[in-house]
Protein backbone atom coordinates (compact mmCIF):
# COMPACT_ATOMS: atom_id res chain seq x y z
CA UNK A 1 0.00 0.00 0.00
CA UNK A 2 1.59 3.63 -0.90
CA UNK A 3 2.52 5.73 2.17
CA UNK A 4 1.15 9.40 2.34
CA UNK A 5 3.90 10.80 0.93
CA UNK A 6 3.66 8.70 -1.87
CA UNK A 7 0.28 9.44 -2.66
CA UNK A 8 0.64 13.41 -2.34
CA UNK A 9 3.32 13.05 -5.17
CA UNK A 10 1.41 11.43 -7.28
CA UNK A 11 -1.92 12.44 -7.68
CA UNK A 12 -2.76 15.14 -10.23
CA UNK A 13 -3.95 18.42 -8.55
CA UNK A 14 -4.38 22.05 -9.84
CA UNK A 15 -3.41 24.96 -7.46
CA UNK A 16 -5.76 27.74 -7.13
CA UNK A 17 -4.03 30.24 -4.47
CA UNK A 18 -0.80 31.26 -5.46
CA UNK A 19 0.81 34.31 -5.39
CA UNK A 20 3.40 34.47 -7.58
CA UNK A 21 5.41 37.63 -5.41
CA UNK A 22 4.86 34.90 -3.17
CA UNK A 23 7.03 32.11 -4.65
CA UNK A 24 10.15 34.85 -4.37
CA UNK A 25 12.52 32.80 -2.62
CA UNK A 26 15.45 34.63 -0.83
CA UNK A 27 17.98 33.26 -2.98
CA UNK A 28 16.37 34.91 -6.42
CA UNK A 29 15.46 38.13 -4.27
CA UNK A 30 19.42 38.84 -3.66
CA UNK A 31 20.18 37.72 -7.51
CA UNK A 32 17.61 40.39 -8.45
CA UNK A 33 19.00 43.07 -6.32
CA UNK A 34 22.18 42.64 -7.39
CA UNK A 35 21.15 43.00 -10.97
CA UNK A 36 18.85 45.60 -10.62
CA UNK A 37 21.04 47.67 -7.99
CA UNK A 38 18.14 47.19 -5.70
CA UNK A 39 19.52 47.84 -1.67
CA UNK A 40 17.88 45.13 0.72
CA UNK A 41 17.93 45.59 4.64
CA UNK A 42 19.56 42.02 5.04
CA UNK A 43 23.38 41.19 4.80
CA UNK A 44 22.52 37.44 3.31
CA UNK A 45 20.02 34.82 2.29
CA UNK A 46 20.05 33.41 5.94
CA UNK A 47 19.38 36.95 7.77
CA UNK A 48 15.79 37.02 5.28
CA UNK A 49 15.19 33.69 6.12
CA UNK A 50 14.89 34.44 9.99
CA UNK A 51 12.89 37.54 9.20
CA UNK A 52 10.62 34.92 7.95
CA UNK A 53 8.58 35.25 11.67
CA UNK A 54 4.93 36.89 11.42
CA UNK A 55 2.50 37.42 14.29
CA UNK A 56 0.02 38.30 11.76
CA UNK A 57 -0.95 38.67 8.02
CA UNK A 58 0.22 42.51 8.19
CA UNK A 59 3.49 42.12 9.44
CA UNK A 60 3.76 39.28 6.70
CA UNK A 61 2.53 41.78 3.71
CA UNK A 62 5.20 44.31 5.28
CA UNK A 63 7.93 42.30 4.34
CA UNK A 64 6.05 40.82 1.57
CA UNK A 65 6.09 44.14 -0.26
CA UNK A 66 9.98 44.84 0.43
CA UNK A 67 10.90 41.82 -1.19
CA UNK A 68 9.27 42.32 -4.23
CA UNK A 69 10.71 45.66 -4.37
CA UNK A 70 13.66 44.24 -6.72
CA UNK A 71 11.07 43.04 -9.16
CA UNK A 72 11.80 45.43 -12.48
CA UNK A 73 12.03 43.96 -15.73
CA UNK A 74 9.52 41.58 -17.72
CA UNK A 75 13.09 39.19 -17.55
CA UNK A 76 12.81 39.32 -13.51
CA UNK A 77 8.56 38.37 -14.02
CA UNK A 78 9.58 35.90 -16.53
CA UNK A 79 12.39 34.19 -13.87
CA UNK A 80 9.74 34.59 -11.09
CA UNK A 81 7.08 32.59 -12.70
CA UNK A 82 9.38 30.17 -14.32
CA UNK A 83 10.95 28.80 -10.99
CA UNK A 84 7.59 28.72 -9.32
CA UNK A 85 5.79 26.96 -12.29
CA UNK A 86 8.68 24.36 -12.44
CA UNK A 87 8.62 23.57 -8.59
CA UNK A 88 4.52 23.31 -8.99
CA UNK A 89 5.23 21.14 -11.91
CA UNK A 90 7.41 18.52 -9.60
CA UNK A 91 4.66 18.68 -7.03
CA UNK A 92 2.59 17.15 -9.95
CA UNK A 93 0.86 20.38 -10.27
CA UNK A 94 -0.80 19.85 -14.27
CA UNK A 95 -3.03 23.55 -13.59
CA UNK A 96 -2.11 26.76 -12.27
CA UNK A 97 -4.92 29.41 -11.66
CA UNK A 98 -1.52 32.22 -10.52
CA UNK A 99 -2.79 35.63 -8.90
CA UNK A 100 -0.48 38.51 -9.26
CA UNK A 101 -0.92 42.13 -8.02
CA UNK A 102 -0.25 44.87 -10.29
CA UNK A 103 -0.69 47.63 -8.21
CA UNK A 104 2.07 46.53 -6.10
CA UNK A 105 4.19 46.86 -9.07
CA UNK A 106 2.85 50.10 -11.07
CA UNK A 107 3.26 52.26 -7.79
CA UNK A 108 6.80 51.52 -8.19
CA UNK A 109 7.15 52.73 -12.01
CA UNK A 110 7.07 49.40 -13.06
CA UNK A 111 5.22 48.88 -16.91
CA UNK A 112 1.50 46.92 -16.42
CA UNK A 113 3.29 45.75 -19.95
CA UNK A 114 6.74 44.77 -18.52
CA UNK A 115 5.09 42.56 -15.84
CA UNK A 116 2.29 40.99 -17.91
CA UNK A 117 4.94 39.89 -20.66
CA UNK A 118 6.78 38.52 -18.11
CA UNK A 119 4.18 36.15 -16.76
CA UNK A 120 2.83 35.45 -20.24
CA UNK A 121 6.18 33.83 -21.34
CA UNK A 122 6.57 31.79 -18.32
CA UNK A 123 3.03 30.40 -18.66
CA UNK A 124 3.93 29.55 -22.38
CA UNK A 125 6.98 27.94 -21.40
CA UNK A 126 4.97 26.00 -18.74
CA UNK A 127 2.03 25.19 -21.02
CA UNK A 128 4.77 23.42 -23.26
CA UNK A 129 5.77 20.89 -20.06
CA UNK A 130 2.35 19.94 -19.80
CA UNK A 131 1.22 22.14 -17.60
CA UNK A 132 -1.73 24.78 -17.95
CA UNK A 133 -1.64 28.16 -16.53
CA UNK A 134 -4.52 31.17 -15.99
CA UNK A 135 -3.98 34.49 -14.59
CA UNK A 136 -5.83 36.51 -12.01
CA UNK A 137 -5.36 39.61 -11.39
CA UNK A 138 -5.69 41.19 -7.73
CA UNK A 139 -6.83 44.24 -6.14
CA UNK A 140 -4.98 45.37 -3.03
CA UNK A 141 -7.64 45.97 -0.50
CA UNK A 142 -6.08 48.60 1.43
CA UNK A 143 -5.83 50.95 -1.63
CA UNK A 144 -8.68 52.66 -3.15
CA UNK A 145 -11.71 51.93 -5.31
CA UNK A 146 -10.65 54.19 -7.80
CA UNK A 147 -7.23 52.98 -7.96
CA UNK A 148 -8.75 49.57 -8.18
CA UNK A 149 -10.83 51.23 -11.36
CA UNK A 150 -7.69 52.12 -12.99
CA UNK A 151 -5.98 49.16 -13.15
CA UNK A 152 -8.73 47.72 -13.93
CA UNK A 153 -9.01 50.27 -17.34
CA UNK A 154 -5.20 49.88 -17.74
CA UNK A 155 -5.43 45.93 -17.87
CA UNK A 156 -7.82 46.10 -20.31
CA UNK A 157 -5.79 45.86 -23.39
CA UNK A 158 -4.43 42.90 -21.76
CA UNK A 159 -8.31 41.05 -21.34
CA UNK A 160 -7.55 37.90 -23.68
CA UNK A 161 -4.36 37.34 -21.03
CA UNK A 162 -6.60 37.42 -18.10
CA UNK A 163 -8.82 34.90 -16.52
CA UNK A 164 -10.52 36.88 -13.67
CA UNK A 165 -9.72 39.32 -10.89
CA UNK A 166 -9.29 38.71 -7.23
CA UNK A 167 -9.62 40.65 -3.90
CA UNK A 168 -6.09 40.59 -1.87
CA UNK A 169 -3.87 42.15 1.06
CA UNK A 170 -4.90 43.44 4.84
CA UNK A 171 -8.00 42.14 5.29
CA UNK A 172 -9.02 43.77 8.43
CA UNK A 173 -10.95 47.10 8.14
CA UNK A 174 -11.58 46.40 4.13
CA UNK A 175 -14.68 45.06 3.50
CA UNK A 176 -15.37 43.26 0.13
CA UNK A 177 -18.33 45.82 -0.03
CA UNK A 178 -15.89 48.63 -0.85
CA UNK A 179 -15.49 47.19 -4.46
CA UNK A 180 -18.95 46.11 -5.14
CA UNK A 181 -18.77 48.48 -8.22
CA UNK A 182 -14.94 47.31 -9.81
CA UNK A 183 -16.19 44.14 -9.31
CA UNK A 184 -19.58 44.58 -11.33
CA UNK A 185 -17.40 46.21 -14.45
CA UNK A 186 -15.11 43.21 -14.19
CA UNK A 187 -17.89 40.72 -14.38
CA UNK A 188 -19.28 42.84 -17.14
CA UNK A 189 -15.85 42.31 -19.04
CA UNK A 190 -16.46 38.57 -19.16
CA UNK A 191 -13.60 38.42 -15.88
CA UNK A 192 -14.08 35.58 -13.44
CA UNK A 193 -14.56 36.86 -9.64
CA UNK A 194 -12.58 35.59 -6.62
CA UNK A 195 -11.95 37.13 -3.11
CA UNK A 196 -10.10 36.81 -0.09
CA UNK A 197 -12.32 36.44 2.66
CA UNK A 198 -12.75 34.98 6.26
CA UNK A 199 -9.05 34.66 6.70
CA UNK A 200 -9.15 36.92 9.57
CA UNK A 201 -12.27 38.90 8.44
CA UNK A 202 -15.53 37.94 9.99
CA UNK A 203 -17.68 35.78 8.52
CA UNK A 204 -19.64 38.71 7.39
CA UNK A 205 -16.98 39.14 4.81
CA UNK A 206 -17.57 35.85 3.23
CA UNK A 207 -21.52 37.14 2.99
CA UNK A 208 -20.11 40.11 1.15
CA UNK A 209 -17.73 38.53 -1.17
CA UNK A 210 -20.53 36.47 -2.10
CA UNK A 211 -23.58 38.38 -2.22
CA UNK A 212 -21.73 42.15 -3.39
CA UNK A 213 -19.11 41.31 -5.04
CA UNK A 214 -20.76 38.15 -6.59
CA UNK A 215 -17.48 35.93 -6.55
CA UNK A 216 -18.06 32.00 -7.76
CA UNK A 217 -14.83 31.19 -5.35
CA UNK A 218 -13.99 32.05 -1.92
CA UNK A 219 -9.68 32.43 -1.13
CA UNK A 220 -9.00 31.16 2.26
CA UNK A 221 -12.73 31.02 3.91
CA UNK A 222 -11.50 29.24 7.05
CA UNK A 223 -13.65 32.08 9.46
CA UNK A 224 -17.00 30.52 7.36
CA UNK A 225 -17.06 28.23 9.74
CA UNK A 226 -18.00 30.24 12.59
CA UNK A 227 -21.75 30.69 10.85
CA UNK A 228 -23.82 27.86 10.43
CA UNK A 229 -26.04 29.60 7.65
CA UNK A 230 -23.04 30.30 5.88
CA UNK A 231 -21.48 26.81 5.96
CA UNK A 232 -25.21 25.74 4.87
CA UNK A 233 -24.78 28.51 1.60
CA UNK A 234 -21.57 27.14 1.05
CA UNK A 235 -22.54 23.70 0.87
CA UNK A 236 -25.38 23.69 -1.26
CA UNK A 237 -23.99 26.72 -3.75
CA UNK A 238 -20.46 24.59 -4.21
CA UNK A 239 -18.53 27.44 -3.74
CA UNK A 240 -15.20 26.67 -3.64
CA UNK A 241 -13.15 27.65 -0.58
CA UNK A 242 -9.36 27.75 -1.36
CA UNK A 243 -7.41 26.97 1.50
CA UNK A 244 -3.82 27.11 2.55
CA UNK A 245 -2.87 25.56 5.55
CA UNK A 246 1.07 26.73 5.96
CA UNK A 247 -0.34 30.06 5.65
CA UNK A 248 -2.89 29.40 7.89
CA UNK A 249 -0.31 28.16 10.79
CA UNK A 250 2.35 31.08 9.83
CA UNK A 251 0.14 33.88 9.96
CA UNK A 252 -1.73 32.46 13.23
CA UNK A 253 -4.89 31.79 12.00
CA UNK A 254 -4.29 28.73 13.72
CA UNK A 255 -2.19 27.84 16.73
CA UNK A 256 -1.34 24.71 15.77
CA UNK A 257 -1.93 22.54 12.04
CA UNK A 258 -3.58 20.16 14.46
CA UNK A 259 -6.42 22.72 15.15
CA UNK A 260 -6.73 23.04 11.34
CA UNK A 261 -10.21 23.08 10.09
CA UNK A 262 -9.21 21.70 6.49
CA UNK A 263 -11.08 17.65 7.79
CA UNK A 264 -13.94 19.30 9.44
CA UNK A 265 -14.48 21.28 5.88
CA UNK A 266 -14.74 17.75 3.96
CA UNK A 267 -16.88 16.31 6.90
CA UNK A 268 -18.87 19.46 6.45
CA UNK A 269 -19.21 18.67 2.77
CA UNK A 270 -17.71 21.82 1.62
CA UNK A 271 -15.32 21.80 -1.76
CA UNK A 272 -12.02 22.96 -0.08
CA UNK A 273 -8.61 22.49 -1.60
CA UNK A 274 -5.51 22.71 -0.52
CA UNK A 275 -3.11 25.60 -1.51
CA UNK A 276 0.36 27.07 -0.99
CA UNK A 277 -0.29 30.99 -1.25
CA UNK A 278 3.01 32.64 -0.54
CA UNK A 279 5.31 29.17 -0.52
CA UNK A 280 8.78 31.42 0.07
CA UNK A 281 7.84 32.92 2.82
CA UNK A 282 5.44 30.07 4.60
CA UNK A 283 7.80 27.12 4.15
CA UNK A 284 5.77 25.02 1.92
CA UNK A 285 4.86 24.12 -1.56
CA UNK A 286 1.79 22.21 -2.17
CA UNK A 287 2.79 19.27 -1.62
CA UNK A 288 4.50 20.22 1.56
CA UNK A 289 1.13 21.89 2.42
CA UNK A 290 -0.57 18.40 1.65
CA UNK A 291 1.96 16.30 3.89
CA UNK A 292 2.15 18.39 6.64
CA UNK A 293 -1.60 19.05 7.23
CA UNK A 294 -2.56 15.42 6.31
CA UNK A 295 -0.33 14.32 9.49
CA UNK A 296 -1.31 17.20 11.62
CA UNK A 297 -5.49 16.23 11.31
CA UNK A 298 -5.19 12.39 10.03
CA UNK A 299 -6.53 12.88 6.94
CA UNK A 300 -6.90 9.73 4.98
CA UNK A 301 -5.96 8.74 1.29
CA UNK A 302 -9.63 9.09 0.47
CA UNK A 303 -9.44 12.46 1.68
CA UNK A 304 -6.12 13.66 -0.01
CA UNK A 305 -7.89 12.22 -3.15
CA UNK A 306 -10.73 14.32 -2.61
CA UNK A 307 -8.69 17.46 -1.97
CA UNK A 308 -7.29 16.96 -5.18
CA UNK A 309 -10.28 16.08 -7.05
CA UNK A 310 -11.79 18.89 -5.66
CA UNK A 311 -8.81 21.44 -7.13
CA UNK A 312 -10.35 20.24 -10.29
CA UNK A 313 -13.78 20.70 -9.99
CA UNK A 314 -13.16 24.14 -8.33
CA UNK A 315 -10.92 25.21 -10.80
CA UNK A 316 -12.48 27.61 -13.90
CA UNK A 317 -10.73 25.32 -16.13
CA UNK A 318 -12.51 22.44 -15.29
Amino acid sequence: MPNLNEVIRNTPKAELHIHVEGSLEPEMMFDLARRNGVSLPYGDVDEVRRAYSFRNLQEFLDLYYEGMSVLRTEDDFFALADAYLRRAAADNVVHVEMFFDPQAHTARGVSLRALMDGLERASDCSRERGVSVSLILCFLRHLTETEAFETLEAAEPCRDRLLGVGLDSSEVGHPPSKFARVFEAARDMGLRLVAHAGEEGPPEYVWEALDILGVERIDHGNRALEDDALVARLREDRIPLTVCPLSNLELRVVDDLAAHPIKRMLDLGLLATVNSDDPAYFGGYINENFRRVAEAVDLSTDDIQTLARNSFTASFAA
